[in-house]
């Protein structure tokens, strides 16, 4: 079928519908939604069968959904309608919610319904970027097969809402949440608190005060109970501090200046900076559980043969901070009496790069980027040259630019069913990561070299039929963090280990180019993309964190006219993983490869 998706922004739920309806065998293009006259005359250039919004923030032109199928998602369950769906079910704690599928028609979430969904909502206060990726995502993947089976069955016909049984209690029509809607004090309890923070999480925070200064929070995270007056900062810890409530304290990892509403959110110590002076620092060594809840972003933890280095950023967005953290604690990992080392993500994310907002926001942007590309950089070493334990990157988020190349020197790279991996974006950047190393000796220099021309996103299911990852989980978190357990267990055989420690030894002693050579050609091009601006990168950089509109599609986004589909059908590529010399001495050109986060 033709299908065209029309988004407000090519999004990891957008990526993620683009790459699964293109492997089941639909011809797929993707429109953005940059202004109703631009879309009228690419749709009918396209000639779409079906068009499909799963995130779409602007009204459809009535132009476009008179004369084609449009199907909008939802992000909540039949009878509920307004644009702050998440952010109401998490501040309220509903135990249910849901996804529909929903005919455009003149009023908004009004239309009849093509399909929906439910899933019961987390029981501790979920941040809504988790619960959109998550639960919402999956229920959204459902409800867009379904609709597309349905739209091939001529007999079909959508049902009104209100001939549909409402099932979630508190489905309703909401207006817009406003800050006096989220507000909140520090003197209440802090799950109260929290829930609000996170209903907020993403865009747009929570307006409140924190040393003095009006901010947005974001990234909050429950601290320990400790009675201190409400709204005082105690402690400061990995970029984040420490909040005292009604009850118990709050960590807030990420602010953004309320007084500024053009600066994007930051860690919470780089906005408050000297307003910190006096607040007492609180270290953890690496290899330490506190006794109370703590604001970790790199944990680790052995069981047995296998060692479990966690880590989550924000966003996956890596600081040079960031990188500093995760490369002590895998250096840490590497020297304990273990088999397997496993490096895990959280959910959200795996790594999306370095950290353009903290680079941006640097009084040297050209030389905090260039600092942050090299201790990334680093991290990609350390992975790559370790011989003492069969290293596993396990993928439990989605991960893009730099971060999908982040793991790829581990011996396993195994990744959660569902996760999408976008491995570049026109952001004027050459990439560095060590990619030129680790990518075709994964896909082979063709198929390298296709990815990084392409910058698109790959589903897991294609990372594995191209070699680019080696095992593919389940889905849900919990069933990934049994199966990534077992998979370390039968990694951890002794003699199994050996044999993978002693052949990777032996592969990395036969490398006739060493590391550093590709790193250096690497980052003579990151030089003259950072402190020389050859390819925009400055102006990118700003349009991205400011979350500038873009002016038009992407070309390689855009659907084919109609005469072209046909023989523009997407084919897996069946390229087995390089070896020999030739493969080893291969550098990938790179143009516009970036690490990149948001």
């Amino acid at each position: 079928m033709r299908v065209l998706l029309l988004v407000s922004a090519f999004n990891g739920l957008s990526q993620r519908a683009w790459c699964a309806l293109r492997e089941a065998g639909h011809d797929v293009g993707v429109l953005l939604a940059t202004g109703d006259q631009e879309v009228i005359d690419a749709v009918a250039a396209a000639e779409p069968e079906l068009i499909l919004c799963p995130y779409l923030r602007d009204r459809v032109p009535a132009q476009v959904w008179r004369r084609h199928r449009t199907v909008i998602i939802h992000p909540g369950p039949v009878g509920d309608r307004g644009p702050s769906s998440l952010d109401w079910a998490i501040t309220e704690g509903t135990p249910t919610w849901g996804v529909t599928a929903l005919q455009a028609v003149e009023e908004m979430d009004a239309g009849p319904v093509w399909a929906t969904r439910t899933f019961p909502m987390p029981a501790a206060a979920p941040r809504k970027s988790s619960l959109y990726n998550g639960p919402v995502a999956d229920a959204t993947m459902e409800c867009l097969f379904e609709v597309l089976a349905k739209a091939a069955d001529p007999a079909f016909r959508p049902v009104a809402a209100a001939e549909m049984t409402i099932e979630v209690q508190g489905a309703r029509p909401r207006p817009a949440m406003r800050q006096a809607d989220r507000a909140f004090d520090w003197s209440q309890p802090g799950e109260q608190i929290l829930r609000r923070i996170r209903a907020a999480d993403g865009a747009p925070g929570v307006r409140t005060t924190v040393a003095g200064l009006e901010v947005f929070a974001y990234d909050a995270h429950t601290g320990p109970g400790r009675g201190a007056r409400p709204g005082m900062v105690l402690s400061r810890r990995q970029g984040a501090v420490l909040v005292a409530t009604g009850d118990s304290s709050l960590w807030l990892g990420n602010l953004r200046d309320a007084a500024h509403p053009d600066r994007v959110k930051l860690p919470a110590t780089t906005l408050l900076g000297k307003r910190l002076r006096g607040v007492p620092d609180s270290p953890l060594p690496p290899g330490t559980e506190p006794e109370v809840p703590s604001y970790r972003q790199v944990r680790y933890r052995r069981a047995g043969p296998v060692g479990w280095l966690a880590f989550d950023f924000y966003n996956g967005a890596m600081s040079t901070g960031h990188c500093r953290r995760l490369l002590a604690a895998l250096r840490y990992a590497t020297l304990q009496d273990t088999r397997v080392l496993v490096l895990r993500s959280g959910t959200d994310a795996f790594s999306n790069g370095i950290h353009l907002a903290a680079v941006d926001a640097a009084a040297d942007p050209a030389a905090a980027a260039w600092a942050n590309i090299k201790a990334i950089n680093a991290v990609c070493r350390e992975i790559i040259s370790c011989t003492r334990q069969v290293v596993v990157a396990a993928y439990a988020g989605s991960a893009g630019a730099g971060g999908v190349m982040l793991g790829l020197g581990a011996d396993i790279v195994a990744a959660r069913r569902g996760t999408v991996l976008n491995p570049y974006y026109d952001i004027g950047l050459y990439g560095s990561e060590l990619h030129t190393f680790t990518l075709p000796r994964r896909v082979g220099p063709e198929a390298a070299q296709r990815l990084i021309d392409a910058k698109l996103p790959v589903s897991v299911e294609q990372a594995a039929s191209l070699g680019l990852i080696d095992e593919v989980g389940p889905r849900h978190p919990e069933a990934y963090a049994e199966w990534l357990t077992a998979l370390a267990a039968r990694l951890a055989d002794a003699r199994d280990a050996r044999r993978r420690q002693s052949a990777k030894a032996q592969r990395l002693a036969a490398e006739r180019v060493p590391l550093d050579v590709y790193e250096a050609r690497e980052l003579a091009e990151m030089s003259s993309d950072m402190f020389g601006d050859r390819s925009g990168f400055a102006a990118a950089r700003r349009a991205f964190v400011s979350k500038t509109r873009p002016a038009a599609t992407p070309a390689r986004l855009l659907p084919a006219p109609r005469a072209e589909q046909a023989a523009a059908r997407p084919r897996r590529l069946n390229v087995s993983r390089a070896t020999g010399d030739s493969a080893a001495d291969t550098q990938v050109r790179v143009r516009s490869a970036v690490p990149l986060s948001a």
